[in-house]
């Protein structure tokens, strides 16, 4: 095998520095970038394009469900793998629907991750026991044909909008971290709120809460 690009997205150093420094003992695998938030993982991925990219579910920005989204199309070639302490099965399915090439368990081995990494290079998917394929199949398979789900008719731009709103941050910050105008960000943000039927703060953090993206208390 020759050497698999890796670029490490997660918003705790510490817990980055770990996995970097276990993955690199192993030949074969060099990290060639870090990003500490959803939006620096998808600018790093997009340009240097590496093998692999292995990203967070929660992080500030964008989760790490919408990094796998946008880097699936920015970055085709990139194998996306989701490292998750979530093991709810909607979240495995979303990923798995957005692209992702596997979803590893933060509690599992470090072997676990060097194994799933191997998988994708080798284009299969991973799953993290015990999450079990049969169970995912079954679950795509019910959602198949539901309805249209209002967030997949937002613009990329409203998307990042939308993330970062429901952090906190104003119009003038969202705009700062996005490069563009604060009129332009208030507009982004108006039409996400009417697509997605909402009218307050408020109705956002529980729009948020039920969509799982945020973090919450409950471990499955």
């Amino acid at each position: 095998m020759s050497i698999v690009s890796i670029v490490l997205a997660d918003d705790h150093h510490i817990v980055r520095q770990g996995v970097k420094a276990l993955l690199e003992n192993d030949a074969d695998f060099s990290v060639v970038g870090e990003a500490s938030d959803g939006l620096k993982a998808v600018d790093l991925t997009t340009r240097l394009k590496p093998n692999v990219l292995v990203v967070d579910l929660m992080m500030p920005g964008l989760n790490g469900l919408e990094v796998t989204r946008q880097v699936t199309k920015l970055s085709p070639k990139t194998k996306v793998l989701i490292l998750s302490m979530y093991m709810n099965e909607p979240y495995v399915v979303e990923a798995l629907r957005n692209g992702a090439y596997g979803y590893v368990l933060k509690e599992s081995n470090i072997s676990d991750l060097v194994h799933a990494i191997r998988e994708v290079m080798a284009g299969r998917h991973y799953l993290s026991p015990p999450l079990s394929e049969r169970a995912i199949g079954a679950y795509l398979d019910q959602t198949k044909d539901t309805a249209l789900d209002p967030y997949n008719t937002l613009s990329t731009r409203e998307r990042e909008v939308l993330h970062l709103a429901i952090e906190g941050y104003s119009n003038a910050e969202i705009a700062a971290k996005l490069f563009i105008s604060s009129r332009t960000a208030e507009t982004h943000k108006a039409n996400m709120m009417r697509k997605l039927d909402l009218h307050t703060q408020t109705d956002l953090i529980k729009y948020a809460l039920k969509k799982g993206m945020l973090p919450t208390e409950e471990l499955v």
